[in-house]
């Protein structure tokens, strides 16, 4: 009997494991397409502005869903033993609009605070603040009654250090544009618990294309309110946009709403903050931009933070107390 429940609960550990490290590999994936983008924003903004380019590019991640959505459908039919009754479809639909609305809300608002707030500071402090996030959700987290494990602490302590060291290159201080980024930073962190809450209860690509449809179409009517788009601008910037819109957007953001549905949302945000170490190194390798001694060590704590809360409680409070002792 003790047997046979040891290796059922060691079974259902081990799932739930396989489980964590696909999800993890995921969010690292979306991470480092968003870490690439930084290189397709950067050149797209010579040719449009801000809203405009978060416009095409939400719209473009959007679109391509789409066709993904109508194959799953269609799958999802053939494989199904029981028929939905009208009043669960109609329930299910109803959760996957307002979670996709709320996402989409959060994360047009996010990106403009963000673009706008770094016309009037450096993009060093600009890049260190957005990525509190990960001292914000689980502080967040803490009002929604989540425990946070105290080897989760640690690591968002370790990679707040290590994203100082990497983008910040000056005295910080605090002006007008570092409040929009902190603002910024507050709804992303927001973003990352909307999904934490809504992603196990419905579709993740379904909610994924209704928050870029309802971002692009408020960036849209911005666009047309605040700037001047051009189809020539368009054309210009449309390999920028189009990396942006179907990598950044359709399939990261995609990854991000399926990846946490099996990890909690504070590990989820430490990994996802790799995306700074890879916007990082992407300006190494394609902008020809360089890396000091500095940055290379704010690389190094980002890692090995993430690599710590993805160690099993036990073996990661050894591993602290190890490093405590040396």
């Amino acid at each position: 009997m003790n047997q046979n429940g040891e290796s059922s609960r060691g079974g259902q550990i081990g799932h739930g494991r396989d489980h964590s490290y696909r999800s993890s590999l995921l969010l690292f994936l979306a991470a480092s397409i968003w870490g690439v983008a930084f290189v397709a924003q950067s050149v797209g903004m010579d040719y449009m502005g801000p809203f405009t380019f978060n416009g095409a590019r939400s719209l473009i991640g959007g679109t391509v869903l789409l066709p993904l959505i109508a194959f799953r459908e269609q799958k999802q039919k053939k494989a199904e033993t029981r028929k939905e009754t009208a009043e669960e479809r109609k329930q299910r639909r109803k959760i996957t609009l307002i979670g996709g609305v709320c996402c989409g809300l959060a994360i047009c608002t996010a990106s403009m605070f963000q673009q706008i707030g770094i016309q009037y500071t450096t993009v060093g402090k600009a890049g260190f603040i957005t990525t509190l996030y990960i001292i914000i959700v689980p502080i967040m987290g803490l009002f929604f009654g989540k425990k946070v494990r105290r080897i989760v602490w640690a690591g968002a302590a370790i990679a707040a250090a290590g994203m100082y060291l990497l983008c910040v290159n000056e005295t910080l201080s605090l002006n007008r544009g570092d409040v929009l980024v902190f603002i910024c930073a507050v709804i992303f962190s927001i973003h990352i618990l909307v999904i934490d809450y809504f992603s196990p209860k419905t579709d993740g690509v379904k909610l994924s294309c209704i928050q870029f449809f309802v971002a692009g179409i408020i960036c849209t009517i911005g666009a047309f309110l605040f700037e001047e788009p051009t189809w020539s601008g368009l054309v210009s910037g449309a390999v920028p946009v189009l990396y942006a819109g179907v990598m950044s957007c359709g399939v990261a953001y995609t990854l991000q709403i399926i990846g946490q549905k099996h990890l909690d949302p504070t590990v989820a945000s430490l990994i996802l903050s790799l995306e700074s170490v890879v916007s990082v190194l992407a300006g190494w390798v394609i902008l020809g931009e360089t890396l000091n001694l500095k940055e290379i060590f704010g690389c190094v704590l980002v890692f090995a933070a993430v690599i710590l809360v993805q160690l099993p409680e036990k073996a990661g409070e050894a591993a602290l107390m190890s490093g405590a002792d040396s």
